[in-house]
């Protein structure tokens, strides 16, 4: 049996099993580097060269947690929620219309857009936004499952079309595995590619918010214990967080550089925590804690990228991805169509099983570029092909930060289930359309 497929096929199995998915990863590679016929040695060699290929990457991943924790602790997102809070229940009190619901959710969506590159806090944002409206919610009889789905939109699709922030660094990985896997792309492309799949869930979070969840819904009014971690707001907090954003994006842009731009941004929090040090208003101590426990918030992603580069550097070493190419070429018979489709649904079940798209990608990566290569795709058609393989099934897995952060918010009173409130609901308004709308973009790129 091809070990390429084996890696696989176990590495999903297991994570699919709720083993975790590092131990996944390590024992779906010696399962198929053995049936590969090579030495447990050997597996751990090659295992241990491919562990540098998204280094870089996961220490960017590690740094812009820190950043969106230092930016947390500034005020700047207490201030824009505290503002989206203010003006969306005014609105929601004067009148109980579909045009309030669709303002609501439309706003949400859109500073969960801004949390991926703008001001990159991820999902820290979530627990101050979406607990202090729920009783917004609530009042309006809105359906949290089209919130679910504007937060899991904001939480996906910038990153998969900007690069920045962590559109960047995602836009990195494609990159950086493509190359490795024999095909140099340029990443001023990637926007190019990934445009139409993300229009895809453009709709379907249209259709969400329109249509499937328009309806009223009824929910108790329950009082929630803590409606996020806040603090008071430290002087000229907003004004050195704004700042500190924009150092980030200027030092982005100028080098190039993920790690370089958050290395400025996070400068300029640490010379401000020395001044209220010695202002008295704040510990050394504390700003480390703070720092080290926003790393720790995406040090798991980053881990798993880390080890992903493993797996698929065994992948690349079997010898066996030459074996399914020259199969795969006789399957498909030159019906590149049905060989996206393929892929793509391979994508799905990858990411579903791993719950990260950017741990995702090094695997698509390995198997994907030389496959698609001998089919004829373009490298535009490819990179629709890996990026949409990709970001499949990250909404819709029980496992992702996508699914996971929405639900923390909007299960704050305990009136919202993870699995039917939201991971249904994101899988079939996001992953639906992203299959249809990435295969038409690999056709046209073809």
């Amino acid at each position: 049996m091809n070990a390429v497929i084996v890696a696989v096929l176990v590495m999903i199995i297991l994570s699919l099993s709720r083993v975790h998915v590092v131990v996944a990863l390590l024992i779906g590679a010696a399962a198929g580097g053995i049936t590969a016929g090579m030495g447990i040695s050997e597996i751990i060699q090659v295992f241990s060269d491919g562990l540098g290929t998204n280094a870089q990457i996961a220490l960017s991943y590690g740094l812009l947690g820190a950043f969106a924790a230092g930016i947390t602790f500034t005020g700047i997102p207490d201030k824009l929620v505290a503002g989206a809070v203010k003006l969306l229940g005014k609105r929601g009190e004067a009148r109980k219309t579909t045009l309030v619901k669709v303002l609501l959710l439309f706003t949400t969506a859109l500073i969960a857009c801004f949390s991926q590159n703008l001001v990159p806090v991820h999902i820290a944002f979530i627990p101050l936004l979406i607990p202090p409206l729920l009783k917004v919610f609530n009042e309006l009889l809105l359906d949290r499952r089209a919130a679910a789905t504007a937060l899991t939109f904001g939480l996906k699709a910038p990153y998969i079309l900007l690069p920045a922030g962590y559109g960047l660094i995602f836009h990195q990985t494609i990159s950086e595995n493509m190359e490795a896997s024999g095909m140099a792309i340029d990443l001023a492309d990637i926007p190019l590619a990934m445009a139409l799949p993300v229009a895809g869930m453009v709709a379907g979070l249209a259709v969400a918010i329109l249509v499937t969840y328009r309806k009223n819904r009824s929910y108790e009014n329950r009082e929630i214990a803590e409606a996020g971690t806040r603090r008071e707001a430290p002087p000229f907090g907003t004004a050195v967080g704004s700042l500190a954003v924009l150092a980030v994006l200027a030092a982005q842009i100028w080098s190039d550089s993920m790690i370089f731009g958050v290395f400025a941004g996070l400068t300029l929090l640490y010379v401000y925590f020395a001044v209220l040090h010695g202002l008295k208003k704040y510990s050394l101590q504390e700003a480390d804690g703070l720092i080290t426990n926003g790393m720790k918030m995406l040090a798991f992603i980053g881990f798993v990228m880390i080890t992903a580069g493993g797996f698929a550097e065994v992948i690349r070493e079997s010898g066996h991805v030459e074996l399914l190419v020259a199969s795969a070429e006789t399957w498909f018979d030159g019906r590149q169509a049905l060989a996206a489709l393929v892929m793509l649904l391979i994508g799905l079940f990858i990411t579903m099983g791993i719950g990260s798209s950017f741990a995702t990608v090094p695997i698509l990566a390995a198997i994907f570029v030389p496959l698609a290569a001998s089919l004829g795709f373009s490298p535009l058609a490819v990179i629709a092909l890996i990026g949409t393989a990709g970001a499949l099934g990250d909404a819709g897995s029980p496992a992702s930060d996508s699914t996971l952060g929405p639900t923390a918010g909007l299960n704050a009173d305990g009136q919202h289930n993870h699995i039917w409130d939201t991971v249904v609901p994101t899988f079939l308004h996001f992953n639906i359309p992203l299959l249809l709308f990435g295969w038409a973009a690999v056709m046209i790129f073809m």
